[in-house]
């Protein structure tokens, strides 16, 4: 869902697919870890997704989409303050519902 996001053109698109990928991490955390409480669940794959973003301020995330361009849907390439909040509300949604 959250690539099919990705390709519409609108304002929300982008914040929308974000939560989804914080939500996906969520997801894949409980299939590798099923017993974890729900919210350490839940801050751990935010902090997977804010450290994904951070790491594109370094630019090494762009060298890796260089030269694996499928890469592009894990890591991106630019920085983005506001994707941070996003990345809270997927995870954070992510929790209530596993709730």
């Amino acid at each position: 869902m959250g690539l099919v996001v990705s390709r519409v053109d609108h304002p929300v698109a982008d914040p929308v697919g974000d939560a989804l990928y914080a939500a996906l991490v969520v997801a894949v955390l409980v299939v590798v870890v099923p017993r974890a409480r729900s919210v350490t669940v839940a801050g751990v794959a935010f902090a997977i997704c804010a450290a994904v973003e951070l790491a594109q301020l370094t630019g090494i995330p762009a060298a890796v989409v260089d030269a694996v361009p499928v890469a592009r849907y894990a890591l991106g390439t630019t920085f983005v303050a506001v994707d941070l909040l996003a990345y809270a509300v997927g995870a954070g949604l992510a929790w209530v519902v596993r709730r």
